[in-house]
């Protein structure tokens, strides 16, 4: 028998009257056009969540009482908020379109509200930041009037920061679902929650490896929560969305979700076992943030594989049609 005559019988023999549909497309080009975004962005994920965070991290050490946790988590949230602010304008082309952005403000565009979110936030993270080192300044003369002025600044900065920290952690996931991308636009509601997930554990990790043992209670809590909803929206994305959940299942996109999973579980069990270990409670926290990165890099290859393959658009397309079909009928 051929293998053209082979081709075109089912599992169970039976033969078909016509051949199994390619998924093609004209010139042997995608349907939609892949995003063109590169790492920059993928990186600019997983930043904008590590300060949102920390942030969080920093105000809950300032309002318990636990200095390292406070400092920690401060001086990485201004430093997350930077980098992010330079993966964005990397990706835009040049500084001034960032300033551009600024001269409306469009609620119905999530570029535009994380653009303000951004700019909102990372002033008063530079303050607080800034705040930390107001004992290195002279005790008199106008230095000793900053000195004197930074730390209740300081407080009412970390204050605002985090205030602004969970829009700042979930609205890239929005961002995303706001896309065309099939595998990324289905799981709308699951990005904001494993983004915000994710943006917990990273704070976490910060200060599981910067503070005491005796300092750590909050970010070991922090872990425990943000681990719980990471995984969670993971599982949903891997199983809720049919064929849409294949590519954060398969090729690299899998491969970093079940890594992402994995330093997750190992993160938490570290920080729940580690109470009086310093070194295990450093190694969990860098697992955590392994496990970030791996997470939303993971996202990002995931959408992008399921904007290169056909089928993702044309699939889902026609099933929709045939349940209004049904719906009708």
């Amino acid at each position: 028998m051929s293998s053209d005559r082979r081709g075109r019988r089912r599992r169970g023999g039976e033969e078909l009257t016509v051949p199994e549909a390619e998924f093609t497309s004209y010139y042997g080009r995608p349907i939609l056009k892949a995003p063109v975004w590169k790492w920059d962005i993928a990186a600019y994920l997983f930043t904008g969540g590590l300060a949102a965070g920390s942030s969080l991290l920093a105000a809950g050490g300032q309002l318990t009482g636990r200095p390292a946790l406070r400092r920690a988590g401060r001086v990485t949230s201004l430093a997350a908020v930077t980098a992010s602010t330079v993966f964005l304008i990397r990706d835009l082309g040049r500084p001034a379109r960032f300033h551009h952005m600024l001269r409306v403000a469009k609620p119905t565009s999530p570029m535009s509200v994380g653009t303000w979110i951004l700019s909102a936030f990372g002033p008063a993270a530079g303050i607080a930041a800034v705040a930390e080192g107001a004992s290195l300044l002279p005790e008199r003369g106008l230095p000793g009037l900053v000195r004197r002025a930074l730390p209740p600044l300081g407080h009412a900065a970390g204050l605002a920061a985090a205030a602004t920290a969970p829009a700042l952690a979930t609205y890239t996931g929005v961002l995303l679902a706001g896309t065309a991308v099939p595998s990324w636009h289905e799981a709308y509601p699951e990005l904001p929650t494993i983004f915000a997930g994710s943006a917990l554990a990273s704070g976490a990790g910060v200060g599981l490896i910067a503070a005491p043992t005796a300092q750590a209670g909050p970010a070991r809590r922090m872990a425990v929560a943000g681990a719980a909803l990471e995984l969670y929206g993971s599982h949903r994305v891997e199983t809720r969305l049919g064929l849409l959940s294949e590519p954060y299942r398969t090729g690299h996109a899998g491969r970093l979700l079940r890594v992402g999973r994995a330093l997750t579980a190992v993160g938490v069990a570290g920080a729940l076992l580690g109470r009086r270990s310093r070194t295990l409670s450093a190694l969990s926290g860098a697992a955590l943030l392994g496990a970030s990165v791996a997470t939303r890099f993971g996202i990002f290859h995931g959408g992008v594989a399921s904007a290169k393959d056909p089928k993702y658009t044309v699939v889902p397309q026609r099933e929709r049609l045939e349940r209004r079909r049904a719906d009708a009928g």
